[in-house]
């Protein structure tokens, strides 16, 4: 089971946040032995600790879309995450990788947060 830590505070409180997701991710890094990874912004900040299942290759997390302002991180598995791809292509978003993740991002962005 892979670990996430999440950050959210006011932008200037988002200074240090970068060493701080860093000494989560370290903390948690047992549940995700095959990589970490960490995405900051103004106002939020994600953290990952990666057990690769599904993409090894390029599933990296957090993960976040084309145009970099929907971002994603995530544990658990999709079980038709192929179907909903397939729908999603269909509709014409181009996706990146064979991950289970990016079907969220593509979703999100097709169908909004409801």
């Amino acid at each position: 089971m892979c670990g996430i830590a999440g950050y959210y505070g006011t932008p200037r409180s988002m200074l240090p946040a970068r060493p701080l997701l860093g000494r989560m991710v370290d903390a948690i890094a047992h549940r995700g032995p095959d990589e970490t990874g960490i995405h900051v912004e103004a106002g939020a900040g994600l953290g990952h600790a990666r057990l690769a299942i599904i993409d090894v290759a390029s599933g990296k997390q957090p993960m976040a879309n084309a145009e970099g302002d929907v971002v994603v991180t995530f544990n658990g598995e999709i079980f038709n995450y192929v179907e909903l791809r397939d729908d999603l292509i269909a509709r014409g978003r181009v996706f990146r990788t064979d991950s289970d993740t990016e079907v969220i991002l593509h979703a999100y962005e097709e169908m909004g947060p409801d």
